[in-house]
């Protein structure tokens, strides 16, 4: 047994600089920004994919939730590989297989064919995710230097997300939706040579199997909820298959908790989650990306089908709900240091419960105007708590498991996104207009974004404190 660091470990690279120089933050950046662009970008995109390759409303939300759900269930066999086989090989590696499934995906010629290459870049994206985080952890170690670089990784979400529905808008547009996926080729390219050059080689510990009845068991759960969210609006949420589809979902979490309590080297050590921090701060993300992307796949339906809008058109409009996320990262991040996190986790999940509960009051066919201080509010309390949620996360996990932390946190929040757009889909579909259903949702995120702000008071560390 080769103990972690020894002579079969990977030889560090030690021309990054760690802790010194920004480019292993640029190449990490990189690489979760084409996945949280894939996310967003495809919300103004899909009405237009499911009239040209013909997929009903099922089909299109499978489109947006068959990524997150292979996302979601892979990310802790993606944290566990980078633990075991070195972070930056992982990481590299999901990059490859993002960028080739994207290629697939612009290509496709069917609904089912894009749904298969969405599997794969969902693939790709539960290998990149869990590295990028335990990368910044590694090269940049003193807690200053790691809380600017968290709050940073996070603007790339809100930079993401802010270009993702106008980017979309502009591509289905003018050169068509497969571009939508094209983009993310010259990306991947950048990012793979920027880490191979500037991101130091990660240790391997060969001493730590991976765990796949655990594996096989969250997969499981995972996509018995999608499943069943997905089609309870067609089916009803009283019909015996949907009914059997979540008994087996919670048999299949039972399961996964149980092999995890008995496995002598768990994927998850449930050790870890006895840390009110880190089990909390999961948590925290799995509400508010269930308030956030089901808000923006229901608007993006909305604003299309019951306005009339185009691609386009609905990337504007949607804009202020996302663009307020790149400036609420980056004042996150520098408030942190003088402020602790709980106060903004707090404060940025009760301005997004204002926002989306003040969508839900505008009544059913509002004036634009109406929806955008709502929108604003939304992105910006969301982004707002992500660099906190994050820092706590990683903060509260043993060096040796940060890819299972970055992977418990990114899983918890791909969980919350895929349940946000199955359910918010399925509310449109069973609701008696569209408005209805659309508030309805609103409502039920307002509610997630409340809950997250009570659960920040009791799991994010005062200023100080320790998680």
């Amino acid at each position: 047994m080769v103990r972690a660091g020894g002579p079969q470990a990977d030889r560090p690279d030690r021309s990054a600089g760690p802790g010194r120089s920004p480019a292993p933050l640029l190449a990490v950046c990189a690489g979760y920004f084409m996945v949280i662009l894939d996310v967003t970008v495809i919300n103004v995109a899909v009405p237009v994919v499911g009239r040209e390759l013909s997929a009903s409303l099922t089909g299109i939300q499978w489109i947006t939730d068959g990524y997150t759900l292979v996302f979601a269930g892979l990310l802790l066999t993606g944290g566990a590989l980078g633990d075991r086989l070195g972070n930056r090989r992982i990481f590299c590696t999901g990059v490859v297989v993002f960028t080739v499934a994207s290629a697939g995906c612009g290509l496709a010629r069917s609904a089912g064919f894009l749904v298969t290459a969405r599997l794969c870049e969902g693939l790709g994206a539960a290998l990149i995710v869990p590295g990028s985080l335990a990368l910044l952890q590694q090269a940049y170690p003193s807690p200053a230097a790691r809380s600017r670089a968290f709050g940073l990784w996070g603007s790339m979400a809100g930079i993401a997300a802010s270009a993702g529905p106008l980017l979309g808008g502009l591509l289905v547009t003018t050169v068509g939706w497969r571009w939508v996926f094209f983009i993310n080729l010259p990306v991947g390219c950048v990012c793979l040579l920027l880490t191979l050059r500037h991101v130091a080689v990660s240790d391997r510990r060969p001493d730590r199997p991976l765990d796949w009845p655990a594996q096989c068991a969250l997969i499981a759960a995972v996509a018995l909820l999608t499943a069943v969210l997905n089609e309870a609006g067609r089916r009803g949420w009283t019909d015996p298959l949907i009914l059997t589809g979540a008994g087996l979902c919670l048999l299949a979490a039972a399961g996964f908790v149980l092999r995890e309590r008995l496995a002598r080297t768990p994927v998850l050590p449930l050790r870890l989650l006895r840390s009110r921090s880190m089990s909390g701060a999961a948590a925290i993300g799995l509400l508010f990306n269930f308030a956030f992307y089901g808000m923006i796949f229901t608007a993006s339906l909305y604003f299309q089908h019951h306005r009339g809008l185009t691609a386009l058109r609905t990337g504007l409009a949607l804009f202020p709900a996302v663009a307020m996320t790149m400036f609420a990262s980056v004042l996150s991040g520098r408030l942190a240091r003088r402020t602790g996190h709980r106060p903004l986790v707090v404060t940025g999940m009760l301005l997004g419960s204002a926002g989306l509960a003040g969508w839900a009051a505008a009544g059913q066919d509002p004036d634009y105007v109406l929806l955008v201080a709502p929108m604003m509010a939304a992105g910006f309390g969301t982004s707002f708590a992500l660099t906190g949620s994050t820092a706590t996360v990683m903060s509260a996990a043993p060096d040796t498991y940060a890819g299972t932390a970055s992977a418990l946190f990114n899983t918890t929040r791909q969980i919350g996104s895929a349940a946000g757009v199955a359910l918010g889909g399925s509310l449109l579909a069973g609701a008696a207009t569209f408005p209805t259903g659309l508030r309805l949702g609103m409502a039920i995120g307002a509610t997630a974004y409340l809950t997250a702000a009570a659960l920040a008071l009791f799991c994010v560390p005062r200023k100080g404190g320790h998680a």
